[in-house]
């Protein structure tokens, strides 16, 4: 049997396909995105975050920690050393205020299955799952299973993807994917590694095969980083690419940068914050109008 490393469930989603939609979120990712909205879906192992604004100094931390890795400041907040945690979430048990909190629970298809299956009366025809990450493609056995599942009680299946994974990978999976969320982060390569950790190269070729081998509908999505990827140029470039290579793409989403991830990084006890402004309005509008005028889709 095969299980996954989930980190979260949201149900009642509307943003994250057709519909309404339960959104299940993978975690572990090849990329290391700067402006990640979920920080925590990074790691490929279960990771503690802690809120310091939460910590009553009570001890109980420290006491069930048989790893030693928690320690206090002198303003008796708790502190953990990130190289010697293992996960084991006994401090999240005992943690009496709920300052310290899981990301990341092994669990099995079925066990997945049955959350999602709670929802299933507000699907109606467009709804469904949506498996997301991290890079859902990175636990492919697993997201075969849980989609197998889904389809095989009439519940639509969409994942959401950076295309950075093996091509057979990906071949395995979207037998069982009615609509497939794809990132387009960056048209340069260089940019792309800068901001992701990744060139682009697979990540296109992938797309191209997705739209033109498979046949699969495609929503392409971008977030927008105002001094990253918001030139016209660059948005130009993706919309040529699209109406180019994409023929099976349906819709282009384009989602404005917002700083909610930088406090996560913080409860993970990471420092590399991302300084980035949040999108005009009217910048958004703009981009939006240069992909409508070169490919005609839809875009939100």
């Amino acid at each position: 049997m095969s299980t996954g490393l989930v980190f979260d469930i949201q149900h009642y989603s509307i943003h994250d396909g057709p519909g309404v939609r339960t959104d299940v979120f993978l975690k572990g990712c090849p990329l290391k995105c700067k402006w990640c909205q979920n920080p925590e879906s990074q790691s490929f192992k279960p990771q503690v975050m802690f809120n310091a604004d939460k910590c009553t100094g009570c001890g109980k931390c420290a006491e069930s920690c048989t790893k030693g890795a928690i320690s206090f400041d002198k303003n008796h907040i708790s502190v953990t050393d990130r190289s010697l945690c293992v996960g084991c979430y006994d401090c999240v048990e005992n943690c009496i205020p709920k300052a310290r909190s899981k990301a990341g629970e092994i669990m099995t298809p079925e066990e997945v299955y049955k959350e999602v299956a709670k929802d299933a009366f507000f699907y109606g025809d467009d709804g469904g799952v949506t498996v997301s990450g991290g890079e859902a493609l990175s636990q492919h056995e697993f997201l075969i299973d849980l989609l197998k599942l889904c389809k095989d009680n009439g519940i639509g299946t969409c994942i959401e993807t950076t295309g950075f994974a093996e091509w057979e990978r990906i071949e395995a999976v979207m037998p069982y994917v009615d609509i497939v969320l794809h990132d387009i982060k960056h048209m340069d390569s260089e940019m792309h590694k800068t901001g992701t950790g990744v060139g682009n190269e697979l990540i296109l070729e992938n797309l191209k095969k997705l739209s033109n081998e498979l046949k699969k509908p495609i929503v392409v999505r971008t977030p927008i980083m105002p001094g990253f990827n918001s030139s016209d140029e660059n948005i130009t470039a993706m919309a040529e690419f699209i109406r180019d290579n994409l023929p099976s793409c349906i819709e282009v989403n384009l989602l404005p940068y917002h700083n909610l991830g930088e406090g996560k990084k913080t409860q993970l006890d990471r420092d590399d914050a991302f300084l980035c402004s949040v999108p005009e309005p009217e910048l958004m509008e703009h981009l939006r109008d240069i992909i409508r005028d070169i490919t005609g889709l839809v875009v939100k």
